[in-house]
C-alpha cells in the first residue's frame, strides 16, 4: 500500500513540475485518491497474472538473519545424483559400441532432438516398419543387457515344478 500511494504521490508532483494545477486543497486530494486507486488496481491486476515478475516478487522471502523458515536449496549442487548419472552416461556410450551400426542409428533417432517418425526414418533407409520395429527392440534389449540394466526373465518351467503345482491342486 505504501509503494501504490508514494507512487500516487510521485505522480502528482510530476503533474505539477509539468506546469499542471489544482484548484484547490479539494482538488489535489481527489486526485491523489483517484491515483491511489488506479495504483491499487494496477497492483492487483500485476499479482493476478499480468505480471509474473511482480507475483513473484510478492510471494518470495526475504534472507535475513531472523527468518529461520526460508531455507534455500541448489539443486546443482546435488553433486551424487550429478556423479550418478554421469556415470550412467559413460557406461550407456561405452555399451552402445558393442551394438550393430543398424541399432545404433535406430536408437540415436529416437533420441536426436529433431527426432524422425518411424515412417521418415523407413522411407530414408529403405526399411519395412517391421524391421524398425524389431531392429529398436533388440537395441534396447541388448543395450539393456550391456548395461547390466535388463530385468530377470520369465523363469523356465521344468518337469519338477509342473508336477508340483498339480500335486498342490
Amino acid at each position: 500500500m505504501e509503494d501504490c500511494y508514494s507512487q500516487a504521490v510521485l505522480e502528482l508532483v510530476a503533474h505539477v513540475r509539468a506546469g499542471g494545477a489544482f484548484a484547490d486543497e479539494r482538488h489535489v486530494g481527489n486526485a491523489l485518491e483517484l491515483r491511489f486507486k488506479s495504483r491499487i488496481n494496477d497492483r492487483r491486476r500485476a499479482l493476478g497474472g499480468r505480471s509474473p515478475m511482480q507475483a513473484a516478487l510478492e510471494s518470495a522471502l526475504t534472507l535475513t538473519e531472523d527468518n529461520e523458515g526460508a531455507v534455500v536449496v541448489d539443486r546443482r549442487a546435488d553433486v551424487e545424483r550429478v556423479v550418478i548419472a554421469r556415470e550412467e552416461v559413460r557406461q550407456v556410450r561405452g555399451a552402445a559400441r558393442e551394438l550393430t551400426r543398424d541399432q545404433r542409428m535406430v536408437l540415436a533417432s529416437q533420441l536426436a532432438p529433431c527426432e524422425l517418425s518411424t515412417a521418415e526414418f523407413c522411407s530414408r533407409h529403405g526399411w519395412s516398419t517391421e524391421k524398425y520395429r524389431k531392429v529398436s527392440q533388440r537395441a534396447r534389449a541388448r543395450l539393456a543387457r550391456l548395461t547390466g540394466r535388463s530385468q530377470a526373465g520369465v523363469p523356465v518351467v521344468t518337469d519338477a515344478s509342473v508336477e508340483a503345482a498339480r500335486d498342490r491342486l
